[in-house]
C-alpha cells in the first residue's frame, strides 16, 4: 500500500497535477508490481508567499520574471 506525497508550490492546473498523478501511480505499479487500486498519491500545495528558495520567496521569484 504505497503512499506518495508532493509538497509543491501552488499554480498548476488541476489537469496537470491529475496527469501527475496518474504518472506516479503508473510509475509505482511498473516498479512495485502492485495494483494502482492500492496506489495513494497526494498533493501537498503551499502558497507562493509561504515557500521560499534562496531567500526568497516564491511570490517574488515569480515577480521578478
Amino acid at each position: 500500500m504505497p503512499e506518495v506525497q508532493v509538497f509543491m508550490a501552488e499554480g498548476r492546473t488541476d489537469a496537470q497535477k491529475k496527469a501527475m498523478m496518474r504518472d506516479i501511480t503508473a510509475a509505482l505499479v511498473n516498479n512495485l508490481g502492485v495494483s494502482a487500486d492500492v496506489v495513494t498519491v497526494q498533493i501537498v500545495e503551499a502558497r507562493l508567499t509561504d515557500k521560499m528558495k534562496g531567500g526568497e520567496t516564491f511570490a517574488e521569484r515569480a515577480a521578478r520574471k
